[in-house]
């Protein structure tokens, strides 16, 4: 049994009368100990499904990255490749050099270095010192390129599968993130699209850029998807009243009216078996969500998709990611 006891007295001048009341809060002990079990069992529960929830992200953009991997791969070893081949030339080329480097100290130290004149005369044409003195310029500068574009690949690679669970939101630049993913799609797209570029003037806005890309990402390879032979993609950026925002849009085979109203449902997809989990968007419009920002999307059968993605430049102060309310999709 658990008892409550509370002491009274009279008012001023009658302290003569005191009186005690005891009852028996037993039932409410026993309720209030059910409130805070059923409590600390959310607050566990949540951090689980929390996890679940980063867990269910990162394992979605490793399978957009796996499912890029071998345009990625052909897209490094592309410049790996004249890399390599080009420094197979280089080292002719040293060798040549060097030979000549050692006839001009041969001549240097002969008695009469004149008489050497058309010894060195024959070996340049026969090295063919004017060629590589012409070509080695345009070869370094090729290798150069190459090993910054891999470079850069992998630098975008790194910044898109980065985890920021427990990392704030800062100022981030969202064109830059927006051409870091096309680099990473480019060679799925590059064969049968052309991509227009509208940009505006942006501020800096604050999210986790790394979840930005990827539902940047999932955009850029679903307008791909969308479109069959040979299309446009077109990008555009801009800003308003404290808000910032990208447009992606293609001009692809287009959304069914019936469809549209589900694009977001986890699960659901309209693309063949076998193409997708029907788990992008969703993933997309969580992220969105918990960026207090919305997303936007109309289509035409036939005429092609336009999404828009609107994040506010800064985060509400008091309101924690977790409060995020749920985005609306407009259609």
């Amino acid at each position: 049994m658990v008892l409550e006891v509370k002491l009274y007295s009279g008012p001023e001048g009658r302290a003569d009368r005191r009186f005690a009341t005891f009852s028996d809060v037993s039932a409410r002990s026993v309720r209030e100990g059910e409130l805070q079990q059923r409590h600390d069992e959310l607050q566990r529960t949540y951090r689980r499904l929390a996890g679940a929830q980063e867990q269910l992200l990162q394992s979605e953009k490793m399978a957009s990255i796996g499912q890029l991997a071998a345009g990625v791969a052909h897209e490094i070893n592309n410049p790996i490749g004249y890399v390599h081949s080009n420094l197979g030339t280089l080292q002719e080329y040293t060798g040549a050099l060097m030979a000549l480097i050692e006839g001009y100290a041969n001549a240097l130290a002969a008695d009469d270095p004149a008489s050497a004149r058309e010894t060195i005369r024959g070996m340049r044409e026969r090295l063919d010192f004017d060629f590589i003195s012409g070509d080695l310029p345009q070869l370094l500068a090729e290798s150069r390129e190459g090993i910054e574009r891999v470079t850069k690949i992998v630098q975008d690679l790194k910044d898109f599968s980065r985890v920021g669970r427990d990392e704030p939101m800062r100022p981030s630049d969202l064109e830059r993130g927006l051409e870091s993913t096309l680099n990473i799609v480019w060679n799925d797209l590059k064969y049968k699209v052309r991509i227009e570029k509208h940009y505006g003037t942006l501020p800096l806005v604050e999210c986790h850029a790394s979840e930005i890309n990827q539902v940047l990402m999932n955009l850029l390879i679903n307008a791909g998807q969308a479109i069959g032979e040979r299309g446009t993609i077109s990008l555009a950026t801009g800003s308003e009243d404290d808000e910032a925002w990208i447009t992606i849009s293609d001009s692809g085979c287009g959304i069914p009216e019936e469809a549209l109203q589900k694009i977001f449902d986890p699960f659901f997809t309209t693309k063949p078996i076998g193409r997708g989990t029907g788990l992008g968007l969703a993933i997309c419009y969580s992220i969105v969500a918990k960026h207090h920002g919305r997303i936007e999307v109309s289509s035409r059968v036939g005429a092609g998709t336009t999404f828009r993605v609107v994040l506010p430049v800064r985060q509400p102060a008091s309101v924690g990611v977790s409060d995020a309310p749920a985005a609306t999709p407009e259609g």
